[in-house]
């Protein structure tokens, strides 16, 4: 037989596009149509209908970028249609590749309730099932200009303040059309047996079957009668659809979805919408199809709709409750899980799995996180610990070089919690269920011969839409078909539930899940990263001193409504394309914004704290808080003194010879040379040069950044190929306080088009040298790191992360080490040998690169460096230009306990307050060590008056000691992280003293919970 496979599969192609997809929609009536554009921002629904409407046309250009017009269509059913089904087609002007990345709408009826939303591939609203001849037609479309960003390129229309007025859609087509069913039917037998074709062997006879049964139909479909032929041309279908799929075949737990960005190439306030439309047409798909679920994340998406869309929030609902809409996730919203602080982490979970209880009475059991860069290996713990069991993500495909040799596994964190992970093989979190698709995900899946399934969340994402009718039709044509994995539409909790049971040996991966991609996002976007942390750390202050307050001082109210709404606020913004720097002009210029206005009012919590703690002001006197976990100055962690008097032993100076300066304070002696450079940083108790011979630290070094692809979220290796030094010093200045307290070296240096002045800071007492930093940055497509290059062999880095550490090898023996060349770590990072090491410390940046090199003279030059800048021009063409002060320190000779401590004192300042009382500390750790930290001290979010305490171990090792409350307790119990009791938890061992005695695993998490006993002593 002749190999006809090319006339017939072009012969179906142009059938397919000429003939039977123009008539599934025939006879068009066109509606009139009328419009408003809303001035400014998003009208209220009930505004937008009642607006005053103008005659317009199919054809008229509308919608200058991110503006929102509204339309009302009318029209009648001909009479010649009743009995049929009819639809109206409104194609706001789209590109039909591009769903969720340009213009949108969403359809009400004139009683305001929302009917479905408009994207490229969902342009439809049924009008009726059996139409009556004339019927009248109302609809009211309120669509959304969002201008297309998605081209990888430079554009001012990411910001309002930027954005051309000139309209940027002009509307295609508003008619009235008959649907005919039959053809519609006809098409998706036809796109699922083409796509099975297209992915079989052309040595399978299945293939060959297909392709002729496809020549049959064809041959039977009259072309000048589509309509009336197609029954018969899907006849001849009948066969090879109707034959099973083979008893080996792969399993795909199909889980329809809509992976909505919380702002990316959109602002905030369009998600709200986006949400809305999502929303309002996967319920009404729903309506038609009793067998379809869905699955959707971040509790702040559902608030929304509550807020902004009570009408469809209710439909979600009656979703719910029906069991086929399904809430996953359990986050706040999808988060970054690299930068997150621990705390933050946790109360991601809280927040939402909270909202989720509350809302629905529903307790999400999976951690759903398909799109963020990378996981933390402090994950699994903070998983099970909010109550969850399984995680889901497929990002990790996107590495570029080592492929994941898992899909289906056990994931082991820091502490060692495992939680049951799985990976869709079928590398995508918006599948279509095409044929190409479905036959990947068999293909690819890698626990073949142990597992035989796998999840494949399907509709349209990124941008929203969710799925559509053709994946539902998909779907049920690909249950059971030769050739074909079986395909079942099921709750993510029905997969996970069978696939642990078939595979409950499944291998383990131990730590973090390193996305060898998007590594520029460590980076980019400064203030908002900046902004992230100093909010975290200061709701730490917060909570610990309005909670010490309101023990110690009953007419102090917990701020229980102020401190919840900042959190989600916090919480929200650490969004993963939020606090990664990857969405474009207006969330970040949003977020700066929001990020004071949360500073201000975070300050004034702890102000008000604190001075109900302090005392009467009498002018004498001064009070010190510490809200560090460890002592500082002789102030206990989380407590406040009088302030003490200097003990320290007073800083010198002395002139260098190169006019630079040496600074000692008898425990650090650095010397600083006229360039403004560390040349020695001398660890006198050990005797030991932190500075490798012949280098300088505190370096500032340029690199060219422009990576090969998306440029704010990649940072591609090639960028070590060119540096230029920032050597030349424009001046130097010695100023000294009184007494020897402090001695900072002032040095100002230019670039560019970039200025630079940096203080370095040693004080009495310290063991760091403080780098303090202010940056006047107008540079293009560019990296500015700070190089330390330390003298000691490490051949691996610690880095912080949430509730511990993890270690990173600084060598590159495999492709999997070489590709860490830029890593994250969160307050501190240190590199040591046994015996000594050294740390950096920082109060805002969260990008380090750690290298090596063996000297002539055999040594090993371990160079940390921090990633401070960068400059990349998409999505948003200004990103970081301006001014930024950055703060950073080196701490020579510190262990990891040291790294811990320096960590939390940099970014959580003394504040010294009138007043002369002594406030003790709520709780006190006693340990051996500092090895037991105290996370958050807060009280109970049921507002029962409870005293929560979260803390963990900081070293890496087993660890014991006693936890002390610092009022009268009646009980402690061990919770979750939702402050529950935890389940087959040992009741607390409590000493005669009231005293708890702990002891710990390394890296564990333990919350404590105690109930205040009416009076009387502690405990």
């Amino acid at each position: 037989m002749h190999d006809d496979r090319d006339l017939v599969e072009n012969r179906l192609n142009r059938v397919l596009d000429e003939r039977l997809r123009p008539v599934i929609h025939r006879d068009p009536v066109p509606l009139a149509v009328e419009r408003w554009d809303a001035p400014g921002e998003p009208v209220p629904v009930a505004a937008g209908l009642a607006a005053d409407y103008r005659p317009a046309a199919a054809g008229e250009r509308w919608g200058p970028a991110w503006g929102t017009t509204w339309f009302r269509v009318t029209g009648r059913v001909p009479d010649g249609w009743a009995g049929r089904a009819v639809e109206a087609v409104l194609d706001l002007g789209f590109d039909r590749l591009m769903p969720g990345f340009q213009c949108e709408g969403l359809v009400y009826r004139r009683d305001g309730r929302a009917v479905k939303g408009l994207h490229p591939a969902n342009d439809w609203v049924r009008v009726a099932d059996a139409a009556a001849g004339g019927e009248e037609v109302e609809l009211y479309v309120e669509a959304a200009a969002n201008p297309i960003l998605n081209e990888q390129r430079p554009s001012a229309q990411g910001d309002l303040l930027t954005a051309s007025d000139e309209p940027l859609y002009r509307v295609a087509r508003m008619d009235l059309a008959v649907f005919e069913p039959a053809v519609w039917e006809l098409v998706q037998d036809l796109e699922v047996l083409s796509g099975l074709m297209g992915q079989l062997s052309v040595d399978d006879a299945l293939r060959w079957t297909v392709l002729r049964a496809v020549e049959r139909a064809l041959d039977t479909l009259d072309l000048d009668d589509v309509p009336g032929t197609a029954p018969a041309a899907a006849r001849c279908l009948a066969g090879v659809l109707a034959s099973p799929a083979h008893a080996s075949a792969h399993r795909l737990s199909a889980v329809g979805h809509a992976h909505i960005d919380s702002a990316w190439l959109w602002p905030l306030r369009e998600t709200v919408r986006k949400v809305a439309r999502t929303v309002a047409n996967v319920t009404a798909l729903m309506d038609g199809h009793p067998e379809f679920v869905f699955a959707m994340s971040q509790a702040q998406q559902f608030a929304w709709l509550k807020e902004h869309r009570p009408e469809v929030f209710a439909r979600v609902r009656e979703k719910v409750a029906a069991g086929t809409f399904v809430p996953v996730g359990g986050m706040w919203v999808e988060s970054d899980t690299n930068m997150v602080g621990g705390e933050a982490m946790a109360r991601q979970f809280v927040y939402g799995k909270r909202f989720f209880l509350e809302e629905f009475g529903i307790e999400t059991r999976e951690v759903w996180l398909p799109d963020s860069f990378g996981y933390t290996a402090a994950l699994p713990q903070i998983v099970k610990l909010s109550g969850s069991e399984w995680f889901l993500t497929q990002k990790i495909s996107w590495s570029r070089t080592n492929a994941f040799p898992h899909h289906t596994f056990w994931w082991e964190g820091i502490d060692g919690t495992r939680v049951f992970t799985h990976f869709p093989p079928v590398d995508t979190y918006n599948s279509d269920l095409g044929g190409a698709q479905v036959a990947h995900a068999a293909r690819n899946y890698r626990e073949k011969g142990r597992g035989t399934r796998s999840l494949v969340p399907f509709g349209w994402g990124d941008g929203g839409g969710g799925p559509t009718r053709e994946m539902l039709a998909r779907a049920a044509r690909l249950r059971d078909l030769e050739g074909s994995p079986r395909v079942e539409i099921e709750r993510p909790a029905a997969f996970f539930e069978q696939a642990r049971a078939e595979y409950p040996d499944a291998p383990v991966w131990v730590g973090e899940l390193y996305l060898e991609l998007h590594r520029g996002t460590y980076t980019s976007q400064a203030k908002t990263k900046q902004g992230n942390r100093r909010a975290e750390s200061l709701l730490r202050e917060a909570e610990l001193w309005a909670a010490t307050a309101a023990v110690r001082s009953p007419d102090h109210a917990y701020p229980y409504d102020a401190l919840e709404r900042l959190w989600k606020t916090v919480l929200l913004h650490q969004f993963h394309d939020i606090l990664p720097g990857s969405s474009i002009a207006w969330v970040h210029r949003e977020a700066r914004a929001t990020y004071a206005r949360v500073r201000t009012e975070l300050l004034r919590i702890v102000a008000d704290a604190q001075r109900a703690l302090a005392g009467p002001d009498t002018g004498a006197g001064t009070v010190v808080f510490n809200a560090a976990p460890h002592a500082r100055g002789g102030i206990p962690g989380g407590g406040a003194r009088p302030r003490p008097a200097p003990a320290a032993e007073p800083v010198t100076v002395a002139a260098r010879s190169d006019g630079g300066f040496t600074l000692d304070n008898g425990l650090l002696r650095v010397g600083i040379d006229g360039r403004g450079l560390v040349v020695s940083a001398l660890d006198l108790a050990a005797g030991r040069e932190a500075i490798a011979p012949g280098r300088a630290g505190n370096l500032l070094q340029l690199h060219p950044d422009l990576p090969n692809l998306w440029d704010a979220w990649d940072i591609d290796a090639f960028y070590r190929h060119r540096v230029t030094d920032l050597v030349d010093v424009a001046s130097l200045a010695l100023t000294e306080e009184d007494g020897g307290a402090a001695a900072t070296v002032e040095v100002a240096r230019s670039f560019g088009a970039s200025r630079v002045a940096q203080r370095l800071t040693l004080r009495a007492g310290a063991r760091v040298l403080e780098v303090d930093t202010v940056i006047d940055w107008h540079e293009r497509e560019k990296i500015l790191k700070a190089a330390f290059p330390l003298d000691v062999k490490a051949d691996r880095s610690a880095a912080e992360t949430q509730f511990g550490h993890v270690f990173r090898p600084t060598h590159t023996n495999t492709s999997w080490e070489a590709e860490k060349f830029e890593i994250c770590a969160h307050r501190w990072l240190h590199v040591g040998e046994p015996g000594w090491g050294a740390a950096v410390v920082n109060d805002s940046t969260y990008g380090h690169d750690v290298t090596r090199e063996i000297r002539d003279d055999g040594g090993q030059t371990t160079t940390v460096r921090l990633s401070l800048l960068r400059a990349p021009r998409y999505p948003d063409p200004e990103t970081d230009q301006g001014e930024h002060r950055l703060r950073y320190a080196l701490a020579p000779g510190a262990t990891i306990g040291d790294a811990v401590r320096e960590g939390h004192w940099i970014n959580l300042p003394e504040r010294a307050v009138p007043g002369a009382a002594a406030v003790e500390p709520l709780v006190t750790v006693e340990d051996d060590g500092g090895r037991l930290v105290v996370a958050a001290v807060k009280l109970a979010d049921d507002r029962s008056g409870d005293v929560v305490v979260r803390l963990y171990e900081a070293s890496g090792g087993r660890a014991r000691g006693r936890l002390r409350p610092g009022f009268a307790a009646a009980s402690v119990t061990e919770t979750d992280l939702l402050e529950r009791p935890l389940a087959d938890a040992p009741a607390p061992a409590v000493a005669a003293d009231g005293a708890v005695e702990l002891t710990l695993r390394p890296h564990q998490i333990v919350t404590l919970r105690w109930a205040r006993a009416a009076a009387g002593p502690p405990w």
